[in-house]
């Protein structure tokens, strides 16, 4: 499985990365209802930390950032899983397509852990360069600047007329 597959159906809600339960259910080719009950016959197995369901507020926030809405009506909030939460799940779905999903996910996770890493490590020496290099700095941001408000300015048009 592409890591890419992977990453568009991981959502951050109430500062968490997590996936949801009918993306889980999509990958792991089960039904959702499945993948619920499941969870259900293992909830304790399954801490806040692990999985939350969805407020309808959060839903709807998270639907809007669908380009389209396969899903149909709702009867429940989907569940969210974070993590721990998929890992989890390996335990209580046991077939070989579950857990080399859940390999895939896992390596997911962890390269989206690494790349903020890596962001935080090249911001943090930008900011030392700035810090370095004020003036430096200063041109570049005037320069933006200067570059973003002439874009708002009519250009001639050049070719013919009517």
């Amino acid at each position: 499985m592409e890591i890419e597959v992977v990453q568009n159906k991981i959502h951050e809600v109430r500062g968490c990365k997590v996936m949801l339960d009918f993306d889980l259910a999509e990958l792991y080719e089960i039904e959702n209802k499945r993948l619920k009950a499941s969870v259900r016959r293992n909830i304790s197995r399954f801490p806040e930390d692990f999985m939350f369901e969805l407020t309808e507020t959060e839903f709807t926030n998270l639907r809007t950032k669908f380009s389209s809405s396969s899903y149909g009506g709702l009867r429940y909030m989907p569940f969210a899983f974070t993590e721990q939460g998929v890992a989890m799940l390996s335990s209580v779905l046991k077939s070989d397509k579950a857990i080399n999903i859940n390999i895939s996910i896992m390596r997911t996770f962890v390269a989206i852990r690494q790349f903020a890493l890596n962001y935080s490590e090249l911001q943090n020496k930008i900011m030392e360069i700035e810090g370095q290099f004020p003036e430096i700095y200063n041109v570049l941001n005037y320069l933006v600047e200067k570059d973003t408000n002439n874009t708002d300015k009519e250009r001639t048009k050049i070719g013919y007329k009517k």
